[in-house]
């Protein structure tokens, strides 16, 4: 007598989901691969929306599509994260994405591969084959990245101001931002943007005084930002475009290198407000290029890194102009 095959529904929930997932891993990871390879340059790219967003989508679909059993709305809307995060982290353990991308592009693949499972539990039906359209999901980022890469990269103009209040006069204050002795590490404690791998600032050396001197910004792998002066209001304001060519291509990501395709830093300003004898409201504002497929989303976290950055920096002029 033959022993009947086993019912999917009798197998435990978790094991019915390790095939599935690792076809979605196996995706992920195949088209990270060829969406990097030059030879494919002109027709995709992993800057696009169709890697960004559309693979994770198609990967939770592909991994509701292929389990046996009818699965759960729960379970459709959070199985997909597995083959997502295990993508996330073999990117990041096999060096194609540095730590910041990961945790950028963290949130928009999970909310894709979410609304890639629902579909794929909606668009199945019970005793219907489901390869037809796991090789239609499949296919989407191949189709849509040729697409989407006939248009320029859109390009807009951030801009981030912090300030902080001082107690300290106009003159102290200004002494501490025309030029800055090298910063302990101590000093700047734990930003989000340094425990992410931006490089902490070292030093700003002067060169020249007033319109037109040079400061030489340094910071940690090389980096090092030419900023050209275009505002000298001694005790009340210093402004200066930023040039990153000098930047090492090694010290970023390729995808939020300062000065790439993606992302630049543009200007910087310091404005020192007077609020009362001995007290005052520095100003710091930065502009920024961004190029990407998604700047609704990128901006978000350019806007809250830029801030972050530029927030530390305050703190260090305080406290040194505080002390004296």
């Amino acid at each position: 007598m033959e022993t009947p095959p086993p019912d999917p529904d009798d197998v435990p929930g978790w094991r019915r989901w390790i095939a599935p997932v690792a076809i979605g891993l196996g995706y992920g990871v195949l088209f990270r691969i060829g969406f990097a390879l030059e030879m494919f340059e002109a027709l995709f790219g992993v800057m696009t929306t169709a890697f960004v967003l559309v693979v994770p989508f198609a990967m939770g679909a592909l991994t509701v599509l292929q389990v046996e059993s009818e699965p759960g709305w729960a379970s459709a809307s959070f199985a997909p994260w597995a083959p997502t995060l295990l993508m996330l982290l073999a990117a990041l353990l096999l060096a194609w994405e540095g730590l910041i991308c990961v945790v950028v592009w963290l949130p928009a693949a999970l909310v894709a591969a979410t609304v890639g499972g629902l579909v794929g539990k909606l668009v199945r039906r019970p005793g219907r084959p489901t390869a037809p359209l796991a090789f239609a999901v499949a296919a989407l980022p191949i189709v849509v990245a040729p697409v989407e890469n006939q248009f320029p990269d859109p390009v807009q103009t951030r801009t981030v101001h912090d300030v902080i209040e001082i107690e300290a006069d106009a003159a102290a204050v200004w002494r501490e931002i025309r030029e800055v002795p090298p910063i302990r590490p101590d000093e700047l404690g734990g930003s989000l943007a340094y425990r992410l791998g931006f490089p902490r600032p070292i030093a700003a050396v002067l060169e020249g005084e007033g319109v037109g001197a040079v400061r030489r910004a340094t910071f940690e792998g090389g980096v090092t930002f030419v900023e050209r002066v275009t505002e000298w209001e001694e005790d009340e304001a210093l402004a200066f475009t930023i040039d990153a060519s000098a930047v090492p291509s090694t010290t970023f990501d390729q995808h939020v290198a300062v000065g790439g395709r993606y992302f630049d830093v543009l200007r910087g300003r310091y404005e020192i407000e007077p609020v009362a004898p001995g007290r005052v409201v520095l100003h710091l504002t930065s502009e920024q290029r961004l190029s990407t497929r998604f700047n609704a989303y990128t901006r978000l976290w350019t806007d809250r890194l830029m801030s972050d950055i530029q927030s530390t920096i305050l703190e260090v002029v305080k406290a040194r102009a505080e002390a004296g």
